[in-house]
């Protein structure tokens, strides 16, 4: 299979593919293989008994091996047979390097991070951000807000949003968030300008307007460059900085700015002023390595959701059922 032919490229040796992850072919190929042998056992998802980590399939699973290293960072949230179950079974189960390193930059800098901290949450929904942004609030000194999420906001300062994205479920929920900052003396940067669009499109037409002057039948779609110089100043003197989730729609170039200016800022602090700059999860990801930047970065995150439920403050099961946590 093509995976296991990635893997021999990698590690430079032969690497055998089984035809199950489970059962007596698989036995045998272990039992004959020698030190230093490599084999890839057949995707676990095959099995639905993986997700619902059914105990017979778990059993089966481990039975022809001695010890687990997981370095699957990707799904350490998931409390499946081959995440979770099989450390029942195998002993030492223990983490590989790379889930170590995400454990120490994303678990680390958010409980004992140097101050001055900050978040910069993105992405289009507060729902899906509410979370994160609140365990974030407790951690950080400062926060800054962008993506579709920002619309929420607005609307929550009483402010017209045209016919940008806005979750009026969570415009109470918004309001909560921003007294609550205000409460424990932490800033909330939100866009200062914003560039509208006529429709959600490439190839719409746009313009730069201020956050509180956005006309109606117009949608917000990126930050404006006024937004960027201050996020500039704003993050100027932050020792860490999180990101999770875009500013904009960087997927369409004229709605990329924001996104790409942010990347580029925080890039420069770690290169510049030695600052620790952690990319968590999916978008954020994404942008980076489109922006060529992602090199600069301190940490960029292997796991989309696991990354956001470590920021939340959650116990991942992946994690926690190893020895050396």
């Amino acid at each position: 299979g093509p995976c296991a032919e990635r893997m021999a490229e990698l590690l430079d040796c032969d690497v055998k593919l089984a035809p199950d992850c489970i059962g007596d072919d698989v036995a045998a190929m272990v039992a004959d293989a020698k030190e230093g042998d490599v084999i890839m056992l057949e995707n676990t998802r095959f099995y639905k008994e993986e997700t619902k980590n059914e105990a017979e399939f778990v059993e089966k699973l481990a039975k022809p091996f001695d010890m687990f290293v997981n370095d699957a960072f990707g799904t350490a949230h998931r409390a499946h047979a081959s995440t979770e179950g099989v450390t029942k079974f195998l002993s030492p189960s223990v983490s590989g390097f790379l889930l170590a390193k995400e454990l120490e930059y994303l678990d680390g800098a958010i409980t004992s991070g140097e101050k001055p901290m900050a978040a910069i949450v993105g992405g289009s929904k507060v729902s899906s951000k509410i979370t994160v942004l609140e365990a974030l609030l407790d951690k950080c000194e400062k926060i800054i807000i962008g993506g579709g999420m920002v619309f929420t906001f607005l609307k929550a300062k009483g402010l017209n949003v045209g016919t940008s994205l806005v979750e009026d479920d969570f415009v109470d929920t918004a309001k909560e968030v921003m007294a609550k900052a205000e409460k424990l003396g932490k800033t909330i940067l939100l866009p200062s300008d914003i560039i509208v669009a006529d429709k959600f499109a490439p190839d719409a037409e746009t313009q730069v307007v201020a956050a509180d002057a956005i006309p109606d039948g117009w949608m917000g779609l990126d930050n404006g460059p006024a937004t960027t110089a201050e996020q500039k100043e704003f993050l100027s003197d932050c020792k860490t900085v999180i990101m999770n989730g875009p500013m904009g729609v960087f997927e369409f170039e004229a709605f990329s700015k924001g996104t790409f200016g942010i990347v580029d800022i925080l890039a420069d602090l770690t290169k510049e002023k030695g600052a620790i700059t952690i990319i968590g999860g999916g978008d954020s990801v994404a942008a980076c390595e489109q922006s060529g930047r992602a090199g600069d970065m301190s940490h960029i995150s292997t796991g989309g959701g696991a990354s956001l439920e470590l920021m939340e403050g959650k116990v991942l099961p992946g994690v926690a059922a190893l020895a050396d946590k």
